[in-house]
């Protein structure tokens, strides 16, 4: 049987083979292919760039808690839609769709585990589920996440990925502010640990509140941080900015970030820290 035929020079096999969807990934900073397995078994960071690919709380769950076992809290606590908002769409439809896209409930998840034998507290937003904004039940659960701590007396990990306050939710969305910052003050009373880790991208008011209150402010590589985004700050001031303004690195630079830590290292270097904390109190 004859698996190909020539015809105007060319030669063309008679049966069209498709590649499956997904299965080689484009690294946006350098145009070049990486392979999805290749890529999810280094955490999703590109090996050759560094570059480090958004991923969610399934993905940081796993790579943080020992054998990928955690104890999910707060999972009950799920938004209603008490301004009755619409814009292009309503509110509730908007949630609807972000569930069944993502198969989240909202923006942020928390879990209660141990990391490399240490005990500790996650809350991890997801960019997936309506920009990651931060509504009411966002800065409930991580209100959870923060007296869980406080009543165990074991660290805090707070992993942030947003683009700010939930619009639909307006002055509700801007109270989680004010709340998450006053449990925090009350976690920092008791003396229990609490790291930030800053993902990309990490903006509004999430960077105006929690994000910014760790004991530890800790990026990833690369990460887009900022109050307003660099468009929104160009616009406003009328000139450019410098190079790599609102980056970690920057950040780093200018005193905004303890850390900057590669994703594979995380787990390591978190731990360590959390010793060194733990060892001295």
């Amino acid at each position: 049987m004859s698996w190909f035929k020539r015809k105007d020079e060319n030669i063309q096999t008679s049966e069209k083979k498709e590649m499956p969807e997904g299965v080689w990934v484009k690294v946006p900073t350098t145009g070049e292919t990486i392979h999805r397995r290749e890529l999810e078994e280094n955490l999703f960071v590109d090996p050759l760039s560094g570059y480090h690919f958004r991923i969610g709380s399934k993905e940081y769950f796993n790579i943080i808690f020992d054998g990928g076992k955690f104890k999910e809290i707060a999972d009950d606590i799920v938004s209603t839609d008490p301004l009755e908002f619409t814009d292009r769409k309503k509110y509730t439809d908007r949630l609807e769709e972000s569930k069944k896209k993502t198969g989240l409930s909202d923006a942020a998840r928390v879990g209660v585990g141990k990391m490399n034998g240490v005990d500790l507290v996650v809350g991890c937003m997801d960019f997936g589920f309506i920009g990651g904004s931060m509504g009411s039940v966002v800065g409930e659960r991580l209100g959870v996440a923060i007296d869980t701590a406080r009543e165990k007396k074991i660290p805090l990990i707070i992993i942030s990925q947003t683009g700010g306050a939930r619009m639909m939710e307006s002055v509700l969305s801007l109270m989680q502010m004010a709340k998450t910052s006053a449990k925090l003050a009350q976690l920092d009373q008791e003396g229990i640990p609490f790291i930030s880790y800053l993902t990309n991208p990490t903006t509004g008011g999430v960077t105006a509140s929690y994000a910014m209150l760790g004991d530890f402010n800790v990026a990833e590589p690369g990460a887009l941080i900022a109050f307003a985004g660099p468009r929104v700050v160009r616009q406003t001031i009328g000139r450019d900015l410098p190079e790599g303004f609102q980056t970690a690195e920057y950040l780093l630079e200018h005193g905004f970030l303890d850390f900057i830590v590669e994703r594979t290292e995380m787990k390591a270097k978190l731990t360590q820290l959390l010793k060194l904390i733990l060892h001295k109190k």
